[in-house]
């Protein structure tokens, strides 16, 4: 992994375990575990985000349900299978455990990337400007991490018009939220979304 690829994409999570670390897969001859952490916001609502950790940092005792832990790594995505089509998947791949800092930001990522699609613009009915924007972060062995981002206000009248393949620099935090999707028998099922809600951007 080049230097780049080190800082082009890092995140820092506070907060609670709220799900036992369930064995994922095996890379390496090391073993991967997957799990959630309950990420406070400024208002009463919290994030709930998937990570996947080592078995290494796992053994050490640092992440149990019910503990309140600062994870640093990077927020990746892979395609999974679902009902015979391809989903989006975004995890936070944790590098390392940090110590418990109150005065640090519970949740930021800092990414460097290309916009890949079409950036989405539109209006709420209340009138509040939004849009979407999938950005390619490139890692290590030729492999990238779609990660979609969503914009508001200024940012997202400054983001609209950028053409695709264009680098950008965003900073912001990890959100989840939940959303009604309709299904081909016309029931209706809940289902997450994560993305990266942007706080600040720029062409590099």
């Amino acid at each position: 992994m080049n230097y780049e690829q080190m800082f082009n994409n890092t995140t820092t999570l506070c907060g609670e375990v709220v799900k036992e670390p369930k064995y994922s897969h095996q890379m390496f001859g090391e073993g991967f575990y997957e799990s959630e952490i309950k990420v406070p916001r400024l208002s009463d609502q919290a994030d709930i985000i998937p990570f996947t950790v080592s078995e290494r940092l796992l053994g050490d005792g640092m992440i149990e349900v019910g503990q309140t832990v600062t994870l640093s790594g990077q927020l990746r995505s892979y395609n999974k299978i679902c009902d015979g089509k391809s989903k989006l998947i975004l995890t936070l791949f944790v590098r390392d455990v940090l110590e418990n800092d109150p005065e640090r930001n519970p949740n930021s990522i800092d990414i460097v990337g290309f916009i890949c699609k079409q950036p989405v613009y539109r209006t709420t009915p209340f009138k509040r400007e939004i849009c979407d924007v999938l950005l390619a972060v490139n890692r290590a062995y030729n492999k990238s991490d779609y990660l979609p981002c969503i914009a508001w206000g200024r940012n997202a009248r400054f983001i609209k018009d950028v053409p695709v393949g264009s680098k950008v620099a965003i900073n912001g935090r990890i959100q989840s939220r939940n959303y009604q999707k309709t299904l081909e028998n016309g029931e209706q099922e809940t289902r997450v979304a994560y993305e990266v809600s942007v706080n600040r951007i720029e062409l590099e």
